[in-house]
């Protein structure tokens, strides 16, 4: 009895000590996205509206849906800090056409030699695309500024759940500003005359 009392109380010892050992993965928070910190871009129009016309599928390869900031918010995000209404007459329609993130696995070398390698193992395809028309109050478009942009990151094969989401992250980030400076260029360059 005395035995069996302490190979109990033994085991319950072990089960409490591998249980102390186990310490949960913080959850990363990361910043806003956002463009409050640059020039407004006032164009002559009474409003700005936000359209989107991407529908995310939720299922893979799209992992948009999954990220710490997903693209299509971020473009809203920029159109909400970026584009001022400052005219009496038109409508500037910012339009969302792309904001896709799609993961494709890389093929990892295998057996002796590749459990020596440190190897990247899926690659993520980040692309946003938006468009951005003064239209007039019979309904006619007056002018248009377009941007597409794409920029793509590998992962490797050790890396964590946080890496992942801190590269996820990083890779909708730079994308943002790849899209913000293509953008602004074309803006002045095709709608310069509604630019107030």
């Amino acid at each position: 009895m005395f035995m069996m009392t302490r190979r109990f109380l033994m085991a319950g010892l072990a089960t409490l000590a591998l249980a102390a050992c186990e310490t949960a993965v913080p959850i990363q928070r990361f910043p806003q996205i956002t463009f409050a910190h640059l020039p407004k871009i006032g164009l002559n129009a009474a409003r700005i509206d936000i359209v989107s016309e991407f529908h995310p599928t939720m299922q893979s390869p799209h992992v948009e849906h999954l990220m710490p900031t997903a693209p299509e918010k971020a473009m809203r995000r920029w159109a909400e800090d970026r584009l001022v209404a400052k005219g009496v007459t038109n409508v500037a329609r910012f339009t969302i056409t792309d904001a896709s993130v799609t993961e494709a696995p890389l093929a990892v070398e295998g057996g002796f030699t590749g459990a020596f390698k440190k190897q990247q193992a899926v690659r993520y395809e980040a692309k946003v695309a938006g468009t951005i028309e003064i239209v007039d109050d019979r309904g006619f478009r007056r002018a248009f500024a377009s941007s597409r942009v794409s920029r793509s990151q590998t992962l490797g094969e050790d890396a964590s759940l946080n890496d992942r989401d801190r590269l996820w992250f990083d890779l909708v980030d730079a994308l943002m500003k790849d899209f913000d400076a293509e953008m602004e260029q074309d803006i002045r360059s095709h709608i310069g005359a509604f630019l107030m």
